[in-house]
Formats: C-alpha cells, structure tokens, sequence
C-alpha cells in the first residue's frame, strides 16, 4: 500500500512543532493526520472509528495547550492514535498492539506526553483532578485535560469526579466528546458563537462581576440572580446536569470544525473561572465512509484494504467460544422464560446481541456500569429470575465489592458469564482475564468453573442455568475453540466433579481451562519418554474435585497443576488442600503453573502463553525437574 502524502504533518514531529504553525495550516495538517491514521491502522488493525473521530479534537488540543506541560489524559485511550502521532511515535505506529511495540492504549511509560495509563473506562476525570490539584498545592503551572466520550459518563466514577472538581479551581478542564448525539441537540452555527461568546474573556469577566454584586444582594435575591445565571445558559446550550456539580459549561460545538475549536478552548485555557467542561460533538469514522456508514464494525478493525474499507478475513474454523456462549445461552432462553442477560456496554463483544434480537424483553444493556450490572443481577435473581451477568474478566474487576457484598454474602443464583479470560493477545495488560479466579474462588458460597474446549462451554451454560442454590462462574477465553464435537443436548455438570482425560500411572497433570490442549501435548512427550501421564480436567477450582486430586496424588509421583491465571488459583487451592490432609508430608510432590506475577506486555497469544511458561515444552520441562528433584532427594536420604 502506497504512504499517504503528507508534507505539513512531516514537518511535525511533537506538539512544540504543531504550534509553530499558521492557524490557516491546521485543517490541512489535520486532513494528513487523518489518512495517516488510516494507512497505519490498515497495515496493523487495531481501534480506528474513535481515532478518526477526534482527528481535530486532538490537533486543537495540542495547539492550544502547553503539553506535556499541560496533562492531557483519554478516556479508555483507544481513540489516541493521532495523538501517538502528533507526539514523536510516527515512526513507531506500525509496530501498533504488537510484541516490543506501542501500545494501543495511553501509557507512562511509552512517552512523556501519556502522563496517565488509561485502558478501562471512565478514569480520566479522576486522575486529571489528580494532577491538577497536584499542580495547585505546588503552586505549580500547568492544567490537567481529560477528553471523556459520552458512553464513559454512563459510568458513575466519571461523576463521583465531578462532584468533587472543585477542588482543582481552573487547572481542570473536561471535553466531552459526544460521538453519537446521545447528548446533544443539533449543532449549528448559533450554538457555536454562544459557546465562544460564554467562554470569552469579556463575558467572564462581566460574569464575574454580576455575581460579586449580587453576593451583596439579600440572599434571596443572590440565590435568584445566580439561578437566572444558570438557567439563562442552561436554556440556550444545556449543561445544567454539569453546572450543578459544579462546572462551568460550554457548548455543545462541531469537534471537526478547527474555526470553532481553536477559539473556545484558547478562552478555556485562559479562563478565570473554576473547572470547566466543553461539551464537544463529533462523529466516530470521520472522514473515512466505511467507517462512518458502520461505526460499530469499524470500532475496532483486522488489518483492512484502505481503498475498499474490506477487513482481512479470519481463516474458517471452529466457532469462537463468545458465539458458543451466545448460542448455549438462547437455547436456555428458548426453554426457560425466567433466564434474562446483561451486558456493561459490550453487547456484541459478548455475544449478547443475537441473545438481544432473539429475547428484547430479556436483555439489558446497562452501559458502562459493571457495578449497578451485578447488583442488578442480585435483585433479579433475589425476585426469581435466573440472570447471566456477562462481563469480560478484566472489566468484572471494576465490580468486586458488588460481587461480594450484594451477591455472594446473601448467596443470591447470579450467573456469571466471565468473557476474555486468561491472555488476550493485542490488547494487552489491561485487558488481560488474570485474576478471575483467584478474586472469586476466595469467596464463600461461589462455584467457579472453566471451559476446557467449546463443547465443555455448551455444557457450563447449561449446568449454570439449572443452579439456583448460590452464585455460579464460569470462564472462557477470546478467539476460537478447538474444533472438538458440538454437543447435541448439554449436560448438566455434577458441582464440583472434574474428568480423567488421559489415564497414567506415574505423572498427573491437573488442568483448569483451555490449556488443556497444551496439557495433552506435554503427556505425548511425556509419554514417549517413558513417563505414563495421567491428564484431568478438574472442570471447578470451586468446589474442588477432593476425592479425584486425592486418589492422583496417591498414586502418582508428580502432580502438576496448569491453569490460565495468576497466583492464587488451582494451584493454591489444591496446595491449601494437599497440606490440610497431610497428603504432602511424604516430600512435597506438587508443582504449580500459572501466569507469572508480572503484568504481560501486549504479543500474540501463543507467544503470551510461551513467556507465561504455560504451553507443553514448560509442562514437560516442569516434570522432569521434579522428578529429578524427587530422585535426588531419595538418594540423599538413602546415603
């Protein structure tokens, strides 16, 4: 693929460069940041309609503010490719989500212009209030900018932040990037002078002075003027939700029109007033048809042809273990009117959009709000209904307490659908499924499960739709199953009661989830080396299989434990087992594998799982040094 042409952004290497230029030259540099973007994300996949969409947005941001001087923090940070370009990593873009490349979110670590690390939603406010009350106390210069979408206002943490702006007086200043009009009226040119005219110096100033006059009124007659205030502004631009808590609204404006852009956030900057919050419109895909035509598909893309918008296509295979769950999940429904499913935001991301087609009156998408979904999930489940929280692992995180409190404690039947489990390959750390098991197989009255393949997946959907005696998970990762036999009717699970796969006398592997696969590779070559390998598939880290791991280690020499997750899992609990019985005072027999106690950069997923030391060679590996480990011990002790 040809490079764009780009004469203007190649004389821009970092922001200090972009301000060098003529206010007239800004719409052409934001036109080659724009296909740039396009040409890079073509090559790479990646995050591209949210990028496109604030193309100007960011070109303005940078002229106008002093960055890195100035924090400038995005919201969930995939729409911050133009950004990544505009501040010295051009070069870099085309190593975008891959192994030793940049990032496809903001990072500290990559530049000094991502002060912040965002990858989950609805954080900025909070931690540009951070730095601005930071810069405040130190009497500092500088403000701190977060760039929020409208879709993160659904979530409360945005406005918990708000609510206490305050605090950072002029040195906040909040965009709201409203993408789909969810928020605002038409633009026009009427919205766009009255925003530049509220946010000007003169009229500040004026303001000002009105209300130091009316401080002296009676305090009736202050409270009427300052309510005037508000509802005058409020009547002719909205922004009264935002004036309440304490901000001063401007807007809403065309986010791709630079003529507006640049004028209101030059006022912002120079204002007087408190935190200030400019209400920005823009349209996601912008500039590129494929992309505005279907915002959802071109959210986040494969590498695609940049002349016809086509998206490489996945070679055919086994379904992916999302379309499973959607499938297991409908063909519950269709039998039982009391299953119902919720989403946080990610409606297609787990499937539930065909559940939505199928059974609208059952399905709920609650927005980016993980901690009302599960508590919401309680209350259905606590009058009777037989809800499936579906939530990706890294983002049930964001609803620990709730899943504690509102559903655990009062051993309410919420079924939780745990989607990206284990390493997701592009995305990252952030939106890595490390910790689902450790953080819910600590809890009292909790089932945990894991799919081993997508028919075992057929078969958890079933198995948690049928139990009503307490809360119950089940885990799976991203990308496509193993291509094993799709069963015609599921089987409900006994709670609790795993599966010998393989049957050896020597070496058990004991495994949770889909490697499995791996597991069975490692007794191949264990097998071939002389060493029988038994292989189980416990199925539950919650209640574990006591009977199947006790009768394994009394027969076996060494037990391996394999599973997609951090510490504090499988392992510990059939370690916490092993010494509660005494079954390890012989000589400790048990070797643990689990995701290393770092946080894994971004790679593709089978190199992920080689670092993390969990494919077969690491499982064989791990073997034979504990059989040489026992060997050597039981000469030491001969001798």
């Amino acid at each position: 693929m040809s490079k764009p042409v780009t004469p203007l952004l190649d004389t821009v290497d970092t922001p200090d460069d972009l301000r060098k230029l003529q206010p007239s030259q800004l719409r052409q540099l934001a036109d080659e940041l724009r296909d740039e973007m396009i040409a890079t994300v073509g090559q790479t996949g990646g995050h591209l309609g949210s990028g496109l969409g604030v193309v100007e947005l960011t070109t303005a941001i940078h002229y106008v503010f002093e960055t890195p001087r100035d924090r400038l923090i995005w919201d969930v940070g995939h729409q911050a490719y133009p950004h990544k370009i505009l501040t010295g990593r051009r070069s870099r873009m085309r190593t975008l989500r891959q192994g030793g490349g940049l990032s496809g979110f903001t990072k500290r670590s990559e530049s000094e212009y991502d002060p912040f690390g965002t990858a989950h939603s609805s954080t900025s406010i909070s931690a540009a209030l951070g730095f601005a009350v930071a810069n405040k106390l130190a009497n500092q210069p500088g403000k701190a900018i977060a760039v929020i979408g409208d879709g993160a206002m659904s979530a409360g943490m945005a406005y918990e932040a708000m609510n206490n702006a305050a605090e950072a007086g002029n040195r906040l200043v909040v965009i709201l990037n409203d993408n789909d009009m969810s928020i605002a009226p038409p633009v026009g040119g009427l919205s766009a002078y009255l925003a530049r005219l509220v946010s000007s110096r003169p009229f500040l100033e004026l303001r000002e002075m009105f209300k130091a006059i009316s401080r002296r009124l009676p305090e009736p007659l202050h409270k009427a003027a300052r309510k005037t205030d508000e509802f005058a502004r409020g009547m002719a631009m909205g922004g009264t939700l935002f004036e309440e808590l304490g901000f001063y609204y401007v807007g809403p404006i065309d986010g791709h029109n630079l003529d507006q852009l640049i004028p209101v956030l030059e006022n912002v900057r120079d204002a007087a007033e408190g935190p200030c919050l400019v209400h920005v419109v823009t349209q996601k895909g912008k500039g590129y048809a494929p992309a505005e035509n279907a915002a959802d598909k071109y959210h986040g893309v494969q590498k695609f042809d940049v002349i016809t918008g086509e998206q490489a296509k996945s070679a055919a295979g086994p379904p992916s273990y999302t379309a499973v769950f959607a499938q297991a999940l409908m063909a519950e429904a269709a039998r039982d009117a009391t299953i119902c499913a919720i989403t946080a935001a990610m409606p297609s991301g787990t499937g539930l959009d065909k559940f939505a087609k199928a059974y609208s009156e059952r399905h709920f998408d609650v927005g980016i709000a993980e901690q009302h979904a599960v508590t919401f999930a309680a209350g259905l489940a606590a009058q009777g209904m037989r809800p499936f929280c579906a939530i990706y692992s890294t983002f049930l995180q964001r609803a620990y307490d709730q899943v504690v409190h509102d559903v655990a404690i009062q051993n309410l039947p919420v079924r939780f659908a745990i989607d990206r489990a284990g390493l997701v390959g592009a995305d990252g750390a952030t939106h890595a499924g490390s910790f689902d098991v450790t953080y819910l197989a600590t809890l009292p009255n909790m089932v945990v499960m894991a799919a081993a393949d997508e028919a075992e997946l057929v078969h958890m959907v079933h198995t948690a739709a049928m139990h009503d005696s307490g809360p119950i998970a089940f885990r799976y990762p991203r990308g496509n199953g193993v291509g094993v036999p799709m069963p015609e009717v599921p089987e409900r699970l006994e709670i609790g009661k795993g599966r010998v796969v393989r049957e050896g006398s020597k070496v058990a592997i004991l495994s949770l989830g889909t490697r499995l696969a791996e597991a069975l590779k490692a007794a191949d070559h264990l097998d071939a080396k002389g060493l029988s390998t038994t292989v189980a598939d416990l199925r539950f880290v919650k209640p574990l299989d006591e009977a199947l791991i006790r009768r394994l280690m009394a027969s076996h020499d060494v037990i391996v434990t394999v599973e997609e997750g951090a510490i504090g899992g499988l392992g510990a609990h059939v370690l916490t087992m092993a010494s509660d019985e005494g079954l390890t005072d012989a000589g400790l027999r048990i070797r643990t594998l689990r995701l290393p106690d770092v946080f894994q950069d971004q790679d593709a997923p089978d190199k992920q799982y080689d670092a993390a030391g969990l494919n077969a060679p690491q499982i064989v590996d791990t073997v034979l040094k504990a059989l040489r480990h026992n060997s050597a011990g039981v000469q030491e002790a001969r001798a």
